[in-house]
């Protein structure tokens, strides 16, 4: 049953991105993960890179996938994080269409739910110290106390106000960052921190494997050597 619903994505892909058959080996890699998981790696990579004409069909494919409306708003809304507010506004008007399209064509996608309150009581603060130590450990350096308003605003508003948000897992989380990491340029050294990061929080090597044959089949060649290359590194420095 896996394996034909990884096989009827994979054959979306595809369709969406214009490829032909992936490679056994391929398919095989992709396999790792889930099909929604699978369904995360375009989006993302899509969104930061402002491909909005490959990133229509990736979103199609992620609600045949199974993200629910809501899931794929908050990837979207995540994006802004690292790519800019630009290209995620531009990534969340991409989706208002594609959702507007198939409502036109008597598809009623499912909405999910809304992000819970944020624990009460606990300051902002420090809910987003306990996760970013939850994904990368204890965080210190000669960089942030260089700039300590880039700190608290990590802490604050990346780890607080948006990880901490629970429409997506801090894996899922993990496989949107890595993946629009590994399709921008100039940011090798912040792909090696989120690789740990998505080990950290249990996703295999297997599965970020996966993405990387995920982005070469879906974005391209480069994006999917870069991730390649920062899993690697991720995991030499867990050996070292």
């Amino acid at each position: 049953m896996f394996r034909k619903l990884a096989i009827l994505i994979n054959c979306l892909f595809c369709t969406a991105f214009g490829a032909t058959t992936a490679p056994t080996p391929a398919l095989a890699e992709t396999e790792a993960l889930t099909a929604r998981q699978r369904a995360i790696v375009p989006i993302s990579a899509l969104t930061a890179t402002g491909d909005i004409d490959r990133l229509k069909p990736a979103l199609e494919a992620g609600l045949e996938a199974g993200l629910t409306v809501n899931e794929i708003k908050e990837i979207l809304v995540q994006m802004y994080a690292y790519a800019g507010f630009p290209r995620s506004l531009n990534g969340l008007a991409a989706f208002l269409g594609v959702v507007d399209a198939r409502k036109a064509r008597g598809i009623e996608d499912i909405a999910g739910p809304e992000a819970s309150p944020l624990p009460a009581g606990k300051p902002l603060r420090e809910l987003g110290t306990d996760i970013q130590t939850q994904l990368f450990g204890p965080v210190h350096g000669r960089l942030f106390d260089f700039a300590p308003a880039a700190d608290a605003f990590l802490k604050d508003h990346l780890f607080g106000d948006i990880f901490g948000r629970d429409v997506l897992t801090h894996q899922e989380r993990e496989l949107a960052t890595v993946a629009a990491l590994a399709a921008m340029r100039g940011t090798e050294g912040q792909l090696v921190a989120h690789c740990g990061a998505a080990l950290a929080v249990g996703i295999t090597a297997a599965q970020l494997r996966g993405v990387a044959a995920t982005l070469r089949a879906t974005v391209d060649t480069v994006a999917g050597k870069a991730m390649t290359d920062g899993l690697d590194k991720a995991l030499a420095n867990r050996k070292s």
